[in-house]
This record gives structure tokens, C-alpha cells and sequence, in this order.
């Protein structure tokens, strides 16, 4: 039965994680990885190239595992993928690659995510870095954004040949690779910041502290600055609330603020200059990967942490490796639960919140049954701060200062998903910009379809 099971991961001890912003999957080592990649067939028809947003050659790379061939896998990788130790980590490869192996019909499916994991994080030690262009086209591109879709699309420019400039509004590259993801999840110095130096590597130029809108503008970029096309990979970071009476209390935050100011800022650090509250009790809505990030970071400050989400645990659009970590953790999870008022003391701080039970109706418009309030079920979560968990929206700074750039309804910039080609002539867009709040994987493969966009109208231009 080996080959229909997969080789176990090794991770940090429960109890031990849940007191330290270490990495808590160790990943593979060779004979781990060499052990696994055998358990690959090399299907002619790979399904799991059909499920990476990024169409990396799977059964390519993972046959130089197999060989021992680390260099040669990492080159397969690099072709696609200009983030391979980020995707490794925090891809949801059980709905992608991994869910279309054909291992999984009678077994565990191969796992490629821990095996890009094991070549980006080889390749790193070995010193081996991706391959530039070998001719330049004198071309300029501005990308606007340095998060996971910007480096990607610049990256993919880069090899091309183009003269690529990125534009980062905060005092750091990554993007929500920097302040979105936990420490825990996705390490910055060990990996987020060398794959950002890889992509440097290429020629890339970085510009941090620019506000575009503000700074200055994409029509400045293209009519005094010498851009013949403009990527806009600004992301989502506009933060969402419920409206419901006491949200405006002390102790209450939006993910985003709560994890930049532990992921960018530091704030777990007892030395941070930008402290962060300890809460003793923290309850965080929402059943997202940031809901999870958010919770499993608030208990590694100390607090006792519930998770209240109005669906059930099968309608959680958290991972499951997420969902299976946090609860190992000692997270608590208050399924079909729904907020209805936030209390605060005579201080104006955060004392409690009265939640209601709820049930699944008929399917709402994606498909899932809609969570209905079962009448007098309300109880009370004493508690002293609440995390909210429910998406974000694009900025409209970008939008508002460009003219010609159409938005829809939720402010998201409208383009086209074949190309990133946006309403106006040179512009192009791709990943939560576009899209609202989504994976790192998929803004990546916007990224990669954008800088194909541009590629063809610079050449027909």
C-alpha cells in the first residue's frame, strides 16, 4: 500500500507552535522528497498541470526529483513560477494540482505543493537563482504593486526582455506576503525576501514608498515618464465590516490592520516600537485562510480564541490543513454562529458580543445553502477584542486618479481575464485588483497572463 499513501510531513509539536511564530511545517529533506516524487506516474495527460494556475510542469519537475536533480527541477519550476517557496507553502493545491492527481482516485494524492517547497528551498541553499533575458527590447513597463500578482507579471516581463520597474506603496516589497500571512506560514527573511531578490535578480528595479494616485499618477507614468505599459497589481486591502451596532468600539479590528501590524510591523516582538493588544479572549468572524491567520495569531499572543463563522465546517473556504492546524492548536470554533452586537464597557473597550445560531436554507448564488437565523437562539461571548475576517475590496485611489480605468460595482478594476487588458490603452490588471480577495496562486496566474497581454501589444504596438 506504500505508493497509495503519502509520505508524512514533519511539523512542530502542537503545544509547542501554539506558544512561537516558528515555521510549523519542517517540510521534506531529500530522502523524504526523493521517497515521494517516486509515488508520481508521469501521466501523459497530466490533470495537474490543468489545475496550477500557473501551468508548471509537475511530472516535469518532479522526474528531476526523482533523479536527484534538484537544479534541474528548479529550472522546470522557474519557467512558470517566479514564487516557488511561497507556493509550496501557501497554495491550496488539495482544490488544484494536487486535487486533479490521479493518485487521489484510490489514494493520497502526490504532494507536490511539499515538493515545490523542497526544490525552492534547496535551490536557495544551493545559491542557485533563476535565469535572466539574454537580449533587452528597450522597453519600459511599469508594475504597480509587489505583491504576489506585481512580482509575477514583472518577473515574467523581465525574462522577456523588458525594462521593468515595480511600484510598492509600503516601505517593503511582498505585498500580502509581508503583512498578510503570518510568520508561522510563510517565514520573510528565509523565503519571502530571497524570492523577491530572485526577482531583482532578472533585472527588475523595486521603488518603495510610492503611492500611486498620490505620488504620482499611471497617466504621469505613461506621458512624462517614458512607460509604454502599466500593470496594476495593487491587490485588495480596503477591509470590509458587518455594520452591526458596537463595531465601533475599542478592541475591535479588521484582520488586515491586525495582521499588518503583527506581520509587517512586528508587533509580537516585545521590543516592536508598534505594540499590539493582548487580548485575553478574542473572537474572530470569519472562516477564510486570513480568519485563520488572524485567530492563530492572536492565540500565539495569548488570548483564548473562538472562531464564529454562520455556515458549517463542511462550507469553511478555509484549507483544510488551515482549519486542521488551528484546531490542533487549541482554537475554538463556533460553526453556524453569527454575530448581532458588539458590547463595550464605560470605557468605550470591548466587554463581549451577542451572536445567534443559524441553519442552511436553500443555495445562495454560488451554490452554498444560505445561513438563516433560527429565532431566539442569541447567546453571549465574553470577550476583549474582536477580529474581523470578511474580506476586503480594492483601494480606489488607483482607480479614482486615472482616467478612463473602469471599475464595477465593487470597485474592482474591470479587465479582461485573458490578457489583464483594462479599459484604457496600456493598462493592464490582474489578481484581488481585479477580482476582489482571492489566493496568492491565482493572482500569480492573473500576473502571468498580463505580462503575455503586454508582451503582444508592445510587439503590435
Amino acid at each position: 500500500m506504500d505508493g497509495f499513501v503519502r509520505v508524512p510531513v514533519r511539523e512542530q509539536d502542537a503545544k509547542e507552535r501554539a506558544k512561537n511564530f516558528k515555521e510549523v511545517c519542517l517540510g521534506y529533506n531529500k530522502e523524504e522528497a526523493e521517497k515521494e516524487a517516486v509515488r508520481c506516474l508521469g501521466c501523459p495527460n497530466p490533470k495537474c498541470v490543468e489545475g496550477c494556475p500557473v501551468s508548471i510542469d509537475i511530472p516535469g519537475f518532479i522526474k528531476e526529483v526523482k533523479a536527484g536533480n534538484v537544479e534541474g527541477a528548479y529550472k522546470v519550476i522557474s519557467k512558470a513560477s517566479a514564487l516557488p517557496a511561497v507556493c509550496g507553502r501557501v497554495c491550496p493545491q488539495e482544490s488544484q494540482c494536487e486535487g486533479k492527481c490521479v493518485r487521489g482516485i484510490k489514494g493520497d494524492p502526490v504532494s507536490i505543493g511539499k515538493l515545490e517547497r523542497y526544490v525552492a528551498d534547496t535551490a536557495r541553499e544551493m545559491g542557485i537563482v533563476p535565469e535572466g533575458a539574454k537580449e533587452k527590447k528597450g522597453k519600459k513597463v511599469a508594475v504597480i504593486g509587489s505583491g504576489p500578482s506585481g512580482l509575477t507579471c514583472a518577473g515574467d516581463l523581465a525574462k522577456m526582455g523588458y525594462d521593468v520597474t515595480i511600484f510598492e506603496t509600503l516601505h517593503e516589497a511582498g505585498g500580502v506576503l509581508v503583512y498578510g500571512i503570518p510568520e508561522f506560514r510563510l517565514p520573510k527573511d528565509a523565503v519571502v525576501k530571497k524570492e523577491i531578490e530572485n526577482v531583482k535578480a532578472l533585472g527588475v528595479k523595486l521603488e518603495t514608498d510610492v503611492v500611486i494616485g498620490k505620488s504620482v499618477t499611471i497617466d504621469e507614468l505613461m506621458d512624462k515618464e517614458g512607460f509604454e505599459a502599466v500593470f496594476i497589481g495593487s491587490g485588495a486591502g480596503l477591509p470590509r465590516f458587518m455594520n452591526i451596532p458596537g463595531e465601533q468600539a475599542m478592541g475591535v479590528f479588521s484582520a488586515n490592520e491586525y495582521l499588518t501590524r503583527s506581520n509587517l510591523m512586528k508587533a509580537f516582538d516585545e521590543n516592536s516600537t508598534t505594540p499590539i493588544m493582548r487580548a485575553k479572549k478574542c473572537v474572530v468572524v470569519g472562516g477564510g485562510n486570513v480568519a485563520m491567520d488572524a485567530a492563530r495569531t492572536a492565540l500565539r499572543l495569548g488570548a483564548e480564541v473562538h472562531v464564529v463563522y454562520r455556515r458549517g465546517e463542511e462550507e469553511l473556504p478555509a484549507r483544510k490543513e488551515e482549519v486542521h492546524h488551528a484546531k490542533e492548536e487549541g482554537i475554538i470554533f463556533d460553526l453556524l454562529t453569527n454575530p448581532v452586537e458588539i458590547h463595550e464597557d464605560e470605557n468605550g473597550w470591548v466587554k463581549g458580543i451577542t451572536c445567534i445560531r443559524m441553519e442552511l436554507g436553500e443555495p445562495d448564488e454560488s451554490g452554498r445553502r444560505s445561513p438563516v437565523e433560527i429565532p431566539g437562539s442569541e447567546f453571549y461571548i465574553e470577550c476583549d477584542a474582536v477580529i474581523m475576517a470578511l474580506g476586503t475590496s480594492p483601494n480606489p485611489l488607483i482607480s479614482s486618479t486615472t482616467e478612463g480605468l473602469e471599475v464595477n460595482r465593487r470597485k474592482c478594476i474591470v479587465a479582461e481575464e485573458a490578457n489583464g487588458q483594462t479599459s484604457k490603452k496600456g493598462v493592464f490588471a490582474g489578481g484581488d485588483a481585479v477580482t476582489g480577495a482571492a489566493t496568492v496562486i491565482l493572482a500569480m496566474g492573473a500576473g502571468k497572463a498580463a505580462a503575455k497581454g503586454i508582451d503582444e501589444y508592445l510587439s503590435n504596438k
